[in-house]
């Protein structure tokens, strides 16, 4: 796996602005027994600060208590945080799982598919701890190996780079319990085909050429209960984040206003007990929309 180790080795440590490393920095104080912190999604591309930033904290072990035994079994945890830089207000939702939790999961070994599907797109290693930056190349390698070799099963046989991500995207989005626009794919591949030519041409390199009939047979009867299991397990974390996201009411707050121009107050109550407010919060929006109207 030299050469894709090599291709993912160098994405990863792709420079960042200084807000989003100082966001990264301020993480690992936020979060116990940090190992490392990675920064993906749509504003790796765009830099548009004014956005959520996408965080992924990797640590040695879950959060005490009972928050730490949900994780356990759902992971990811996910939270909201916000850091004032240099005059500027920057928001982040951040996932966070053990790093042992993250190797498992690119490998493709469980029915979840989020963590490799995520990790073939574009990420950058943000910081990590001593002796750790390498257990993380090696991890998002995975990830892009286990997301190449699914897509040469998924996709058409012999098919080019292109063809394949295609599939495979679709495949993972349908398995997923999300709302794309048709073409969400094609805009992915679309910013950088290049890029996801060469993580298939190294993946091919590194396994000896195409896969076999036989393994390509055994890959696409393992997509069944992946699929199946998929929507299950996203309705599963929304259950979870329901009673577990941290900063729930203050992102909640953000996203109403900047979508409709409602200013939500966060209350302490609020703050505590986001789904019990979330009647009178849903009221006041509705009669802040009928006044603007």
């Amino acid at each position: 796996m030299n050469r894709l180790r090599d291709l993912v080795a160098a994405e990863l440590a792709t420079p960042l602005p200084a807000p989003i490393t100082a966001f990264a920095e301020h993480l690992t104080g936020v979060f116990p027994e940090v190992r490392a912190v990675l920064f993906y999604g749509s504003i790796l591309r765009t830099g548009d600060l004014s956005g959520v930033l996408d965080y992924y904290v990797l640590t040695e072990r879950p959060p005490a208590g009972w928050r730490g035994f949900f994780t356990r079994i759902l992971w990811p945890d996910v939270s909201y945080h916000e850091l004032v830089h240099d005059g500027e207000t920057l928001r982040a939702k951040v996932a966070s799982m053990t790093l042992a939790q993250f190797q498992r999961a690119v490998s493709g070994a469980g029915a979840d598919t989020t963590i490799w599907a995520r990790f073939v797109q574009p990420s950058a290693l943000v910081w990590a701890s001593a002796g750790v930056r390498d257990q993380v190349v090696d991890a998002v390698a995975e990830a892009c190996r286990t997301a190449a070799r699914f897509a040469q099963a998924l996709g058409p046989a012999g098919g080019a780079p292109r063809a394949l991500w295609t599939a495979l995207f679709q495949e993972t989005y349908k398995a997923e319990l999300r709302v794309e626009k048709a073409g969400r794919e094609a805009s992915i591949l679309a910013y950088d085909p290049e890029r996801y030519d060469h993580v298939m041409t190294a993946v091919l390199d590194d396994q000896g050429g195409a896969l076999d009939p036989a393994e390509r047979t055994r890959l696409r009867k393992a997509w069944g209960p992946r699929r199946l299991m998929g929507k299950p397990l996203n309705v599963a974390r929304l259950v979870k984040a329901a009673f577990t996201f941290q900063g729930a009411a203050r992102y909640a707050a953000w996203k109403i206003e900047r979508h409709t121009g409602v200013e939500i107050e966060v209350t302490p109550w609020r703050e505590r007990h986001p789904i019990l407010s979330a009647p009178r919060v849903l009221l006041k929006v509705w009669k802040g929309r009928r006044r603007a109207s």
